[in-house]
């Protein structure tokens, strides 16, 4: 794998209008798991990933694909990260389809499940990871409808998508769940994200325990800082070029990275007795 430490920080100033694309980025994420070489350990599933397009998600679905799934990619609009993302499923040869549209919106969580069943003759595996944030310092100018959405986005779309998804999933079948760092510990810029991710814990939580006696594994990844298009979409100038200077490798996780924890929990052979986990790739040492 090419060395995910280089360049060094600071990464040159940049900012995006949000949802933010991979094209604009400067470094370029590494999120094509251009090295990674599979071995079979989701062969003939079908997987369902929100937020596919690009980042986290991407690196999740092209890793799943080279271990033998077909994917489903959901995301917002942001069509040429997708199309991208779909080309290199393609070319570890799988079947893809993408999936535009709002997931704050209850019936596209519900339609999108539909589609993949139909269109690519079932499902295996979800995971649950898109996301939105939008840094505030201040409580009292976070207005009511900010809140509404990062809820809608990040928690909602959640429960929507695998309700929906439910009925299709059986034994051996399994739910992932992205958290964050921030849902671990909080994070005083990011109140309402915060709140979101560690509901999802919660949801994680829950949710194994009601459906391990249907042989329905549901588990969390909580990374820390990673290079995604949602930095510079979100977040000023100054603080995407010293993005993850305070871990303790001093950078932040490439998606190429994170994305094995998800492969980890997708594949059966790997962690058939694991559910209700949270795995932290986080770079630091937290409490508890």
């Amino acid at each position: 794998m090419t060395d995910p430490r280089q360049p060094d920080l600071p990464f040159p100033p940049q900012e995006q209008r949000p949802p933010g694309d991979t094209g604009s980025m400067s470094p370029h994420p590494h999120d094509e798991m251009r090295d990674y070489v599979g071995s079979g350990l989701l062969e003939g599933k079908v997987a369902l990933v929100t937020g596919g397009d690009s980042g986290i998600g991407r690196a999740v679905a092209i890793a799943f694909a080279k271990e033998g799934a077909d994917v489903a990619i959901a995301y917002l609009n942001e069509h040429d990260d997708a199309h991208h993302t779909a080309r290199l499923i393609e070319k570890a040869g799988r079947r893809y389809l993408l999936l535009p549209g709002d997931l704050a919106q209850e019936a596209h969580c519900a339609d999108i499940v539909a589609r993949t069943v139909q269109e690519l003759g079932g499902l295996d595996i979800l995971v649950n990871n898109i996301a939105t944030q939008n840094p505030n310092t201040d409580l009292a100018t976070l207005n009511t409808q900010q809140w509404l959405t990062t809820f809608a986005v990040n928690v909602h779309s959640f429960f929507w998508t695998t309700r929906a998804a439910l009925p299709h999933l059986g034994r051996g079948s399994a739910i992932i769940n992205t958290a964050s760092v921030n849902g671990l510990r909080g994070n005083k810029t990011l109140v309402d994200y915060s709140a979101t991710k560690g509901a999802v814990i919660a949801f994680t939580y829950a949710l194994a325990q009601q459906l391990v006696e249907r042989g329905i594994r549901v588990n969390a990844v909580a990374p820390g800082p990673v290079w995604t298009p949602l930095i510079p979409a979100t977040m000023d100038e100054e603080k995407a070029a010293r993005f993850g200077d305070h871990t303790m490798f001093g950078r932040p996780a490439q998606p190429d990275e994170i994305a094995p924890s998800y492969v980890f929990f997708a594949a059966e052979r790997l962690s058939s007795y694991y559910t209700g986990e949270v795995l932290g790739p986080t770079g630091q040492v937290l409490p508890g």
